[in-house]
């Protein structure tokens, strides 16, 4: 079988788009008026994506606030924030470029999602006869909505982690239910919980094997057949074409994160320094039998954060290589991160978020044809 390849999830908005959020968050437009923009480039995402020969489909989450955020609020600023939730959060990430991002914070039970995933599901598949997927939130990014430190009165915490599973749960099933053929979990808090930021005190508190338990109580719900198409994707980050956590070891994270009984992951790599050391870290670690289930490595061989595009050719040599240490049955290839995860991104290496959409095909057809070569070469 050849190497496949998958999409993690965003696209950059076009900036027609991202005005019409920030028109909405000011009161100048309505919620149809900002539907009928997301779906306008969500259909083109679509389109675009058709044109590359991309296995599974998306609309890039153009309809989204966020890949943390959908369930619970309309738009970034807090338009359509659920009844239950205040916008004082704490900080999800401080990226490196100094910008931050800011999480809801909830102030009583029970938690629900405003939004599922599901929703996005059925609209794209009224716009293509090709295979979907939907990336959706974690479990474990959805604990941070809860205080770190008090309980909220009359809603302990455990009551509040198990209603953040039933919705995980629900979340997942009601996307396959819509026609999704895969579902990948967001899980870039991961390598963030070994950052401990003095700014941002959640990632000192070793929460890490906390958050690896707390998402193995959603996949262990599934059944091995339906974990073989539950993905779970990791990365340093990526908004506004930067990071938050890429100087923290990778292998604090890779060593544990495999314990997911995930049936696939999506591994950022190609912006990382040694991407050989990467390459036997995911081979070391991952394992061919998760609870009935053999965790397939799609490996990052394109950086979304930077212009320049990647041939064909350095993907197919990343992908020869990564197979000296990944089972070549166990190995794909994927993006490092979504091209765009928060709706208001102008992409400001690129100079825009439309060329910035330009330059996302690119790679990624630079990705499948070099995933063809590369299967050419080892003979799968």
């Amino acid at each position: 079988m050849p190497i496949p390849t998958e999409t993690v999830g965003s696209l950059p908005r076009p900036m027609k788009l991202q005005e019409a959020y920030e028109a909405y968050d000011q009161g100048q437009i309505t919620f149809e008026q900002l539907q009928a923009e997301q779906d306008e480039a969500a259909e083109d995402s679509i389109r675009r994506l058709e044109q590359t020969g991309e296995t599974y489909v998306n609309d890039g989450e153009q309809r989204e606030s966020s890949f943390a955020t959908y369930p619970i609020t309309d738009t970034l600023a807090g338009t359509g924030l659920a009844e239950n939730m205040a916008g004082d959060g704490q900080y999800f990430a401080i990226f490196d470029d100094g910008h931050h991002r800011q999480l809801p914070r909830l102030t009583s039970g029970p938690f629900r999602y405003k939004n599922h995933a599901a929703e996005y599901v059925e609209k794209n598949r009224q716009l293509t006869d090709r295979p979907v997927k939907q990336a959706v939130i974690s479990a474990s990014m959805m604990m941070l909505l809860y205080p770190l430190e008090e309980e909220i009165e009359g809603y302990p915490r455990e009551q509040f982690l198990e209603d953040v599973v039933d919705e995980v749960e629900r979340d997942i099933r009601r996307c396959f239910a819509a026609g999704a053929q895969r579902v990948s979990i967001d899980f870039t808090e991961g390598r963030l919980a070994n950052k401990n930021d003095a700014r941002n005190p959640w990632t000192g508190k070793d929460m890490l094997q906390e958050f690896i338990d707390l998402n193995n109580r959603v996949l262990d719900r599934f059944s091995a057949d339906e974990r073989r198409n539950i993905g779970v994707h990791t990365c340093p980050g990526g908004d506004m074409d930067s990071v938050h956590s890429k100087e923290v070891p990778y292998e604090k994270l890779l060593t544990k994160m495999f314990q997911l009984n995930a049936g696939y992951f999506l591994i950022q790599c190609a912006s990382e320094d040694d991407k050989e050391k990467v390459y036997k870290l995911v081979g070391d670690n991952s394992r061919d039998d998760a609870n009935g289930v053999p965790q397939v490595c799609f490996i990052g061989v394109i950086n979304p954060l930077t212009p320049e595009v990647e041939t064909a050719e350095e993907v197919k040599n990343r992908l020869v290589t990564a197979a000296r240490y990944i089972p070549v049955e166990r190995l794909g290839a994927t993006d490092d991160c979504g091209f765009s995860p928060f709706s208001r991104d102008e992409k400001p290496r690129h100079g825009s978020p439309d060329f910035a959409r330009d330059v996302a095909m690119q790679k990624i057809r630079a990705r499948i044809e070099g995933a063809r070569m590369a299967s050419e070469e080892l003979g799968v």
